[in-house]
């Protein structure tokens, strides 16, 4: 342990309570998602299909001692929700790579999983990002520090989104590669306007729409670009996973007889389909 005590507040644990090497040094996989149900899920899944060692019965447990996050490990893998939107996934974010850094972790790769909206896709698409754009179509994530303006990069692993995209095609899922936008807020900066406020037109929706369509974007969600800076800046490989619940530009209301929770499998299964392949070397 170390000799100063570290708190990661939002975490709820500490190097007093926690030998942080002994735990998580072996970890070499992040995913993380916006909901704590669904990391329950990922990790209840993760467990049941790993070949690693476990006592029968055998169920992860919570290691987040708050209730704003969930934390749970699973041989090489640490499963983490971020809550919704940039401010969660920004302190998620900067706690787990505290805690990398605590318990000497090397080459680690992480991993969003989540839903989105698509454009131009039918539902049940995946999308995996190649490069992460804001609300003006800007491939950065703006940050405010200090009194000034910072503009940190996008960019994720293209050989690692290609090697995903490769185990979506051979799981026989539709799947694409392309430009994710990522905004600030559910309703209008998603161009919605069934928000409680609303100050554009339908019109003015539809050509942005368009805009970012014909500019390359696949998805829009409201978390990809501090994830994608934020890994971009810490030097770690990342990739981004996300299904379509919803062409946007066919409506904004999602349809309650769609099978959601088998397309939110999707992303779950190509996760788990490439660390069986590249730590566990199952080939099949």
């Amino acid at each position: 342990m170390s000799a100063v005590s570290t708190k990661l507040f939002h975490f709820g644990i500490s190097t007093e309570t926690f030998d942080f090497c002994k735990i998580f040094q072996d970890i070499k996989y992040i995913c993380c998602g916006g909901s704590q149900k669904r990391i329950v899920n990922l990790a209840r899944h993760l467990a049941d299909r790993f070949p690693i060692n476990k006592p029968y019965g055998f169920m992860p447990e919570n290691l987040c001692k708050s209730d704003r996050y969930v934390m749970f490990k699973v041989g090489p893998v640490l499963c983490v929700n971020h809550g919704v939107g940039q401010g969660s996934v920004s302190i998620m974010l900067n706690e787990l790579l505290k805690l990398l850094k605590l318990a000497n972790c090397t080459d680690v790769i992480m991993i969003r999983i989540g839903t989105c909206g698509g454009l131009g896709l039918a539902k049940g698409t995946v999308v995996i990002s190649d490069s992460v754009v804001n609300g003006l179509l800007e491939e950065h994530y703006e940050m405010h520090i200090l009194g000034k303006i910072h503009l940190k990069p996008t960019k994720l692993n293209k050989t690692l989104g290609s090697k995903l995209l490769n185990i979506a095609e051979e799981l026989k899922y539709a799947a694409v590669i392309g430009k994710t936008l990522s905004v600030n807020d559910f309703y209008e900066e998603q161009a919605r306007v069934d928000g409680a406020l609303c100050d554009f037109t339908f019109e003015e929706k539809i050509n942005f729409l368009n805009k970012a369509y014909n500019f390359g974007v696949k998805n829009i969600e409201m978390e990809s670009s501090c994830f994608a800076a934020f890994c971009c800046r810490a030097g770690i490989k990342a990739a981004i996973i996300c299904v379509t619940l919803l062409d946007r530009l066919e409506g904004d209301v999602l349809n309650p007889n769609d099978p959601f929770s088998e397309w939110e499998k999707r992303p779950v299964e190509i996760i788990s389909r490439y660390i069986e392949k590249e730590y566990f070397k199952i080939s099949e």
